[in-house]
């Protein structure tokens, strides 16, 4: 059994929703269901203070947004977006269409559409997330999403520029300064001035997560998202204070935000917790930092990396770091995760912030069965079937009058039946006298 030196040695189990959160959702959506821009107002000012005569930035607003941005933030947002750009066009790539002739005459196709409007939520609040502006809308462009209606919040009353400027170098083609639950709900439902969207995507506080929930069905969603996890493998060739740190940088997304080491040296934990116990006061950001240690925070001593793979995939953590002597064994080793960073050059918030790949993962063991946002969450992966053979098609609608009666569905074996009649030239049995007769055609 592994030696817990902190936390409980299984993933906690945590509640998806809260009652209170729930009802409070569910009233904003039913209410801008019914009252659109008036609704959405309101909610807006009640919320954030926020109710401009049009929360939808002009060009030429949003010009004069960019130009207090700082030359050097610029850049570097230009270089976030060309990387998460190069990924997703190679993401992109190994997509394809194809079609498949399977028998003489019959074709099977599938093509790749992208959705013809997307939602992409760029969170504020206390700590603007400029970064999801390049995951959302650089990938959603990418995937060829015709129009991505963008919000992010205003922040004390004031326009986050970094992140306005960051979704107009994206590629957004509407930009609202709108946040919370009326925003989703805005762009999910549609107003008199928000035209309505068909996928949203973004990460958000716990009621944009609800609202994305209650609203999924009436439009797609990118993901269930709770909060930010993060888990490291490490062996005693780690380095314990690179570790700490790597810790605390995923612990200050919020209080409730895990952060879990699995380890196969006790001394390399004992000298983790130290330094995790020094640095957290220095942090500006403690007072989320500190909750999410000494509440979420989990210290586990492994036998060996076999049963350390075995613990960090029963997390299914949303980032896995690795920290071992050869760090690619675990792509071979793991398969619940959200995304792997390996080695200790590769930090998670490369991933966060700049690297490419896309930061809006699975949480709450959701990595057992999907990835996150990729290009291929905003495309439409449909079929298309053509018989063009009048043999091939007769065949199939013999084996269909059978298979389809099996089922007792009698109206889908007769769509098979006329096939083999007409295609065969025979007249149909079952058929009143006014049915054709097809005697006359040749098969």
């Amino acid at each position: 059994m592994p030696k817990v030196l902190k936390g409980a040695a299984a993933a906690e189990a945590r509640s998806e929703r809260n009652d209170d959160v729930a009802a409070t959702v569910a009233h904003v959506i039913a209410d801008i269901g019914r009252r659109g821009d008036d609704a959405v107002r309101e909610y807006s000012l009640k919320f954030d203070k926020w109710a401009p005569e049009n929360f939808r930035l002009t060009p030429d607003q949003i010009e004069s947004i960019i130009d207090t941005v700082p030359a050097q933030t610029i850049t570097d947002i230009e270089l976030a977006q060309r990387n998460v750009r190069t990924f997703a066009e190679h993401q992109l790539a190994s997509l394809r269409d194809f079609e498949v002739e399977t028998e003489p005459g019959v074709f099977l196709g599938q093509r790749n559409i992208p959705v013809s409007a997307a939602g992409a939520y760029i969170p504020g609040g206390r700590y603007p997330l400029v970064a999801s502006a390049h995951m959302t809308i650089v990938t959603a462009k990418v995937a060829g999403v015709e129009r991505v209606t963008a919000c992010t919040p205003p922040i004390r009353g004031e326009v986050p520029a970094a992140t306005v400027a960051a979704m107009s170098l994206a590629g957004a083609d509407e930009i609202y300064l709108l946040g919370g639950v009326q925003a989703v709900a805005a762009m999910a439902l549609g107003t008199e001035t928000i035209g309505k969207v068909d996928l949203l995507a973004g990460p958000g506080n716990a009621y944009v997560a609800e609202a994305k929930r209650q609203l999924f069905g009436q439009v797609g969603i990118d993901l269930f998202a709770g909060p930010t996890e993060t888990l490291i493998v490490a062996d005693a060739h780690a380095d314990p204070f690179i570790v700490a740190v790597d810790l605390l940088s995923q612990a200050e997304h919020g209080p409730d935000s895990p952060a879990i080491l699995i380890t196969t040296s006790e001394t390399l934990a004992v000298a983790v917790g130290e330094h995790i116990e020094a640095l957290l006061p220095t942090m500006s950001t403690r007072d989320y930092a500190e909750p999410a240690w000494r509440d979420h925070g989990q210290v586990i001593v492994a036998r060996d990396l076999d049963e350390a793979y075995e613990l960090a995939d029963g997390f299914a953590s949303e980032h896995v770091q690795i920290l071992t002597e050869n760090p690619r064994d675990a792509l071979s080793h793991m398969r619940n995760y959200g995304a792997l960073f390996l080695g200790e050059g590769t930090c998670v918030s490369y991933g966060d912030k700049v690297i490419g790949t896309n930061h809006t993962l699975p949480t709450r063991g959701a990595a057992r069965y999907t990835g996150g946002l990729w290009v291929g969450k905003y495309l439409k992966t449909v079929t298309y079937q053509e018989v063009t053979d009048r043999a091939a098609s007769a065949a199939l609608g013999e084996v269909l009058g059978r298979a389809a009666r099996v089922e007792f569905f009698e109206g889908h074996a007769r769509s098979g039946d006329v096939r083999v009649a007409k295609y065969r030239g025979k007249s149909v049995p079952w058929a009143p006298s006014a049915a054709p007769s097809w005697d006359h055609v040749d098969a």
